[in-house]
């Protein structure tokens, strides 16, 4: 996996001027309004035949354009003329590695095991986000879109979720052999320790992670039961940020659940199931503390993105400094796997 795409020269597309700066802001965690500007005129353009924008960029309408603003429009009209558009051109200068630490396991990774596209809460389409994840290197990307109990997150029926196995299909069929994308969740584990998805959907993915997102205050003694029972679930595959903790950012900050740890680890390194280093900034789960916990316990681990845009699939550098520094090996991190030991692990062949 590389560090960062290469760099664009001119001459470039109008719409991939657009999509890579809607990346770098996403990679800088920039404002989401103004990445959505850089999304929406990248539709555009593509709808938009080339010889209409040529037209529009010379006679300066380019705003008339549904979708198009000041910002976008002066990309469009210096990438039409074969100039590298100068905003693209600031942001690609700026662009640095994410952190220092952790190059060489992250050179080591594989895939993702939790990305989420516009069919939940993510904001790009599945495609955006598997281009994305192939011009990073990448060789394999897990979907995993939220299930129905989330509602504030779109997430996804029986109904939809079955339409979307459909996507991944076709989009697979579309690539050839150098990349895989694989069919997942992120499931809600229930107050119960179930799972918020039928038996029979969950029988149809490659991968499930299973996260908490519901009364992250529960006592102790309930939540570790809960948590338990989910990790021993022969369907789920990785267990997502355990602690539910955010340290930063926009949302605020939030303590981390309260559960017997070292139980839930044991549960996990008993099933086979990974401990997700949840690689967001914001979360940072699990803490030093229990990682090495699930470390010393025998835990296999998932460094996951978490990714709800493309510029965010190389926060997984993030997660690699935290466990290159943690001294977690990378044979127990299934996201430098390939493809084929990953899935003979999720089937419990491995």
């Amino acid at each position: 996996m590389v560090a960062t795409v290469t760099p664009l020269s001119a001459p470039v597309a109008p719409d991939e001027a657009l999509r890579r700066i809607a990346f770098l802001l996403e990679r800088e965690r920039a404002g989401s309004y103004r990445v959505e500007a850089f999304r929406k005129a990248v539709v555009t353009v593509r709808e938009t035949p080339s010889d209409e924008l040529a037209e529009r960029a010379a006679a300066g309408t380019l705003q008339e354009l549904s979708g198009i603003g000041k910002s976008t429009a002066g990309v469009i009209a210096e990438a039409v003329a074969g100039e590298l558009p100068a905003y693209l051109d600031t942001l690609q200068d700026k662009a640095k590695p994410l952190v220092s630490g952790g190059e060489d396991l992250f050179a080591a990774l594989r895939g993702d095991c939790h990305s989420h596209s516009s069919w939940s809460d993510g904001g790009s389409p599945i495609e955006e986000m598997v281009l994305t994840a192939v011009e990073l290197g990448h060789e394999w990307l897990v979907l995993t879109d939220h299930s129905p109990q989330l509602r504030v997150a779109n997430g996804l029926t029986v109904e939809r979720l079955t339409k979307q196995l459909k996507v991944v299909d076709a989009v697979n069929a579309s690539l050839g052999d150098g990349f895989r994308l694989l069919k997942g969740i992120e499931v809600d584990i229930l107050d119960d320790g179930g799972l918020d998805q039928t038996e029979a959907m969950l029988a149809q993915l490659d991968l499930v992670t299973a996260s908490v997102h519901s009364k992250l205050k529960m006592n102790a003694a309930p939540m570790t039961k809960r948590m338990v029972a989910a990790v021993s679930n022969p369907r789920v595959n990785v267990l997502g940020h355990c602690t539910g903790r955010l340290v930063e950012g926009s949302r605020g900050t939030r303590p981390q659940s309260d559960f017997d740890a070292r139980a839930v680890f044991q549960a996990c390194a008993e099933h086979g199931t990974a401990v997700e280093i949840n690689s967001r900034p914001e979360r940072q789960d699990p803490p030093d503390d229990l990682l090495l916990m699930a470390l010393e316990i025998g835990c296999l681990f998932a460094v996951d993105s978490d990714a709800h845009a493309p510029g965010q699939l190389e926060m997984k550098a993030y997660g690699c400094e935290r466990a290159e520094r943690l001294g977690v090996p990378a044979d127990r991190i299934v996201t430098t796997w390939d493809v084929d030991r990953l899935l003979a692990w999720t089937r419990g062949d491995a």
